[in-house]
């Protein structure tokens, strides 16, 4: 599930932000100013940052600057009420991938948003996460389909599920899965994990031949194809 770091001091635009991101499941932490977002970025990873240039005690382009020279490479749009040839200008040169002028559409900070993990996504090889031995995410719909066959999943599921084909063929452990499905700190007095695996494999992989999703012992779990089965 792809983690978003949101850096924007009001409030009320923040909390729409996150909450429209969220239905898109996304996962999306709030910075309220320029040196929290500065310190959250550096220590966590994320594959989108989000940057307002307003902001306390760092401005976007201080922040922007500073990450890039710390050696962090995660797409960076950032967000402005001024909208002057200058500012964009110097927001492209201080690292900043992309720039949003305030107001605007929600969707079109969707779709900038999408652009930039499908470009990340092509650089690393990867042209296609959502689709995979016979798996199709649809995550506008929020739905999913195995060989045509509508899989009937929570959102929960579905982000589960969503998590694993982007990292297919890789053993998950539980502290993996619950920080980046669930955002929190796994607790090894919780089976929350085992349980929605097993939800989930009720769903997916029932009245199928092949199994998609495998225990690794001592390790985990992984979503992978029998080498016998075709990817489609």
């Amino acid at each position: 599930m792809n983690r978003i770091l949101l850096t924007e001091d009001d409030s009320r635009v923040a909390s729409f932000i996150k909450k429209g991101l969220e239905e898109n499941m996304y996962l999306v932490k709030v910075a309220a100013n320029g040196e929290d977002a500065l310190q959250e970025a550096t220590l966590n990873e994320y594959d989108i940052i989000i940057l307002d240039i307003m902001l306390p005690e760092l401005d976007g382009f201080e922040v922007c600057s500073l990450l890039r020279k710390r050696g962090n490479t995660a797409p960076v749009i950032m967000l402005s009420a001024l909208n002057t040839p200058e500012e964009k200008v110097r927001g492209l040169q201080c690292g900043a991938d992309d720039y949003l002028s305030k107001p605007f559409l929600f969707e079109e900070l969707l779709a900038r948003i999408n652009a930039q993990l499908r470009r990340m996504e092509f650089n690393r090889g990867i042209v296609d996460f959502q689709r995979y031995g016979g798996v199709e995410i649809n995550i506008a719909e929020q739905s999913a389909t195995r060989q045509g066959k509508e899989l009937q999943l929570s959102p929960r599921e579905l982000k589960l599920l969503a998590f694993m084909v982007r990292n297919r063929e890789k053993a998950l452990s539980r502290v993996q899965i619950a920080q980046s499905v669930w955002d929190i700190h796994f607790s090894s007095n919780t089976n929350i994990v085992d349980v929605y695996i097993n939800y989930l494999r009720g769903k997916l992989d029932k009245g199928f031949p092949h199994p998609l999703i495998h225990t690794v012992k001592g390790r985990g779990y992984m979503l992978k194809l029998k080498d016998h089965e075709p990817e489609s």
